[in-house]
């Protein structure tokens, strides 16, 4: 039996997938160029924007190559804070939703102290100096609800007794108090070991929830 008898392919049988070389390879000239960048403002947080040259020399690339996947170091720093932005997202799942009231606050502080670690370099080169209308403005403001959409899911319980704009100006009270510029000042102004800046937030998001309401769903009665 030939090949051609023994086989039959449909019109509707995918092709195989051509993978571009030259494509997977300048996407990952793009990727060390971000992480280069990245990795020079954490070293150097007194200067949020590095020079090209500086950057290259570190990504191990020529300034042309920078400058070939950003036409303009601007157009980099935006495709940092993604870059951060989905990298922050991926090390902090939500976790012990479910939990009692210490259990998440002390949860959600634990994981936003860990995000602020990581990122107050970044969060500083983002607000260095940018324009409120330019692309930048659009991740702060992203960074910003997803740190509201978390308290909302974890504190549920608590914002369940309150209208809806009570809620809404205690998360904006939330957010405010444990942003990144907080963490810093906790930990570089005022020399606030890690555990001790943890302490100070569950301490104060403590205070500021309302009562817990009893839970309706434990098969008590």
């Amino acid at each position: 039996m030939s090949p051609s008898e023994g086989t039959s392919f449909g019109s509707g049988t995918p092709k195989p997938v051509r993978i571009d070389g030259r494509r997977l390879r300048s996407e990952r000239t793009r990727q060390l160029i971000i992480e280069a960048y990245l990795a020079l403002i954490r070293e150097n947080p007194s200067t949020p924007m590095p020079t090209a040259q500086e950057i290259a020399a570190r990504a191990g690339y020529s300034v042309r190559s920078v400058f070939e996947r950003f036409p303009d170091l601007h157009t980099l720093r935006v495709a940092a804070a993604d870059y951060g932005l989905a990298h922050a997202a991926a090390l902090a799942p939500a976790r012990d939703v479910d939990g009692d009231r210490a259990t998440r606050i002390r949860s959600q502080v634990e994981t936003r102290a860990g995000t602020c670690e990581r990122g107050v370099a970044l969060w500083r080169a983002l607000t260095y100096n940018f324009d409120e209308n330019d692309a930048l403005t659009v991740r702060i403001k992203v960074a910003r609800e997803r740190t509201i959409d978390r308290m909302r899911l974890m504190y549920g319980r608590e914002l369940s007794v309150l209208t809806d704009l009570e809620q809404r100006n205690l998360l904006i009270a939330l957010e405010a108090m444990t942003d990144i510029e907080s963490w810093a000042r906790m930990r570089d102004t005022y020399g606030l070991s890690y555990a001790e800046s943890c302490a100070v937030w569950i301490r104060a998001i403590d205070r500021m929830l309302p009562s817990t309401p009893p839970d309706t769903n434990s098969g008590t009665g």
